[in-house]
């Protein structure tokens, strides 16, 4: 058991993993910037060490920092979070090198899901539906072209690096593909100095489904069921919930046996995410973030399991605590991701939360770093708060949500919460039928007005 874990990153996450080790009666240490040196995971961890700067190139990111404050506090693990290092493979291979546990994936299978070609013809080769398109990088315009006379108009050009929407245009016909395709390589060279690009076939009302894995490593594996995150703004999501109010049981087992097979076969360690277009009753892989995600509360919502502590033991080599036929879905659980932005534009609005009241009663969850008088910092990440509500059902759980989101405050700066107040007016919302284009609509007609 190890007796102490360095959390690499901050807010609510390091918060998450904090509580978590905690409960299984291990020390945690805290990294921080100056900026942070205030917040909440930094006052509520064991101990905790200043690594740099506010700018994240200086201090989150900063791998020598983070080994160094392992060295000086006797942490024996490090647990990434989500963002910052979580999925660089080099800062794993680095902290095994020093003789530290990293909690999650192997450095290799990183690699693999960390370049977006090599990920798809990995999970083709494991049987995982992949959709149509390039079987690599596409080197040039006529390449495309001829790809594209194949499998059709419209296409999505992809950056091979690619994440976060950067890097990707759509050609919706043979006339807009050249200039989708220079400004995806392009946009791919300026964000992650890789201008390899990669093409797909464009599904035009898909919705955004994932499947929960978790291995041990040594060849067992299971899914934990999907989550549907299709209600999402610029390809970032804004609301997720768990589980989909689209798939069926049937679909639910058959393709979470795809993708538990398919870790359980490459033994694959720790939490795990498979994304999915889904359309017409198919699935389509899109991409694997071998990580804990930002939503992974819905799904513990209704399997009733701690994803943390889970990653936590499997990292000590110890078996995972369920089987699949333990797993079985109860009710419906869905989060809303509550950023510091100033609608309609969703500019960030940082500053001092002059009052905060979180909200509470029976399946309520509310995963946050904020207090009253807390300085929200500007150089990171707008997210603020994840508000996550459990019910019997879905209308249940929609219910709940509005009823939390009723008394949730946060004076002082700021947030997206109107936003939510006003989807939930939404029949489409109330009965689950939307897609992945259906928000960006919605808020052209609806936010600009």
């Amino acid at each position: 058991m190890f007796d102490k874990i360095l959390v690499a990153n901050r807010g609510e996450i390091a918060l998450r993993v904090i509580r978590a080790a905690r409960e299984m009666g291990i020390a945690s240490v805290a990294v921080h910037s100056t900026a942070d040196a205030d917040a909440m995971h930094v006052r509520m961890a064991d101990e905790s060490v200043c690594i740099g700067p506010p700018p994240s190139s200086e201090s989150y990111l900063s791998i020598p920092s983070i080994i160094a404050a392992c060295e000086v506090t006797g942490a024996q693990a490090i647990h990434p979070g989500y963002g910052f290092l979580s999925e660089n493979a080099n800062f794993v291979q680095i902290v095994e090198d020093h003789g530290l546990t990293f909690i999650g994936p192997s450095a290799e299978h990183i690699r693999i899901m960390g370049d977006k070609i090599t990920a798809k013809d990995t999970m083709k080769a494991l049987g995982v539906p992949c959709v149509p398109g390039s079987e690599g990088g596409i080197a040039d315009v006529a390449a495309a072209k001829a790809l594209c006379a194949e499998i059709g108009f419209p296409v999505i050009v992809k950056a091979t690096a690619g994440g976060g929407g950067r890097g990707m245009k759509v050609a919706q016909s043979a006339a807009e593909l050249e200039r989708a395709f220079l400004t995806a390589r392009s946009e791919a060279k300026a964000a992650f100095g890789n201008d390899e690009v990669y093409i797909e076939k464009y599904l035009t009302t898909p919705r955004h489904i994932e499947i929960q894995v978790f291995g041990d490593g040594k060849g067992r594996a299971v899914h934990l069921g999907e989550r549907d995150c299709s209600l999402q703004r610029r390809h970032q999501k804004v609301l997720e919930e768990a589980p989909g109010p689209c798939i069926t049981e049937e679909e639910r087992a058959r393709i979470g046996k795809i993708c538990a097979d398919a870790c359980a076969n490459i033994n694959y360690r720790g939490a795990g995410t498979i994304e999915f277009l889904y359309e017409n009753g198919a699935f389509f892989f899109i991409e694997m973030n071998t990580r804990l995600q930002v939503e992974h509360p819905v799904t513990e919502a209704i399997f009733g399991v701690d994803l943390v502590q889970e990653q936590i033991r499997v990292a000590e080599g110890l078996p995972m605590s369920f089987t699949q036929e333990d797993l079985r879905i109860n009710g419906h659980a869905i989060e809303v991701r509550i950023n510091a932005e100033k609608l309609p534009d969703f500019a960030p609005r940082p500053g001092r939360i002059t009052q905060f009241h979180a909200p509470g009663g029976l399946g309520v969850r509310m995963d946050s770093a904020l207090y009253d008088g807390y300085k929200i910092p500007p150089y990171y990440d707008s997210l603020i708060a994840k508000l996550i509500v459990h019910g019997v059902d879905r209308p249940a759980a929609l219910n709940r949500l509005a009823r939390a989101l009723g008394e949730l405050i946060v004076d002082g700066v700021d947030t997206t919460v109107p936003l939510f107040h006003a989807l939930l007016q939404e029949e489409d919302i109330q009965r689950g039928t939307y897609n992945i284009h259906w928000l960006e609509r919605w808020l052209e007609t609806n936010l600009r007005a």
